[in-house]
């Protein structure tokens, strides 16, 4: 007798489309680069212009685009992920949205506080007091090797301006 899961594949995402978006988004890039580098002067006169040789670049980037294009409708139309893989990006992928989000606003520390808070709690089965030490030490350890040893300064929010740094 046969397993039901061998049989079947789990649901997901398709490829195709996954292919189809990723080249439409490359031609967007390589459109915008080449329309950057138009603007600036992609000729040579007298020598090459500002937008010379990233034009170039642009139209080796439009085809490269393009053949990802019509290679994603050539191509057999599996299961690019699964929906339980793209759930578990998710869970790694949203802390780091936040983490980047909150660096302009309160600063990398407290950034970073939040960031640890959120992924231990989500992707971690550590306890709560054990996120919460590694949530408060690593930034205070962090600022103390980059501001204070290195005198590094990274971004910084209101509350290192409360503290006086």
């Amino acid at each position: 007798m046969s397993n039901p899961a061998e049989t079947e594949p789990e649901p997901g995402l398709s490829r195709r489309p996954v292919e189809i978006v990723t080249a439409l988004i490359l031609i967007g890039l390589a459109g915008l680069v080449l329309w950057d580098s138009y603007g600036r002067g992609a000729g040579w006169d007298n020598g090459p212009e500002n937008g010379f040789f990233p034009a170039r670049v642009g139209w080796l980037f439009l085809a490269a685009s393009l053949f990802i294009l019509v290679q994603s409708f050539r191509s057999e139309n599996k299961i690019f992920v699964t929906w339980e893989q793209l759930k578990q990006v998710t869970r790694v992928l949203g802390p780091l949205v936040l983490f980047v989000a909150l660096i302009q606003p309160l600063g990398l520390y407290v950034a970073s506080a939040a960031f640890i808070l959120v992924f231990m709690g989500v992707v971690g089965t550590s306890r709560w007091w054990s996120i919460l030490l590694t949530a408060i030490l690593v930034p205070i350890v962090c600022f103390w090797v980059f501001e204070l040893q290195f005198r590094v300064p990274l971004p910084k929010g209101p509350l290192e301006a409360a503290l006086g740094y």
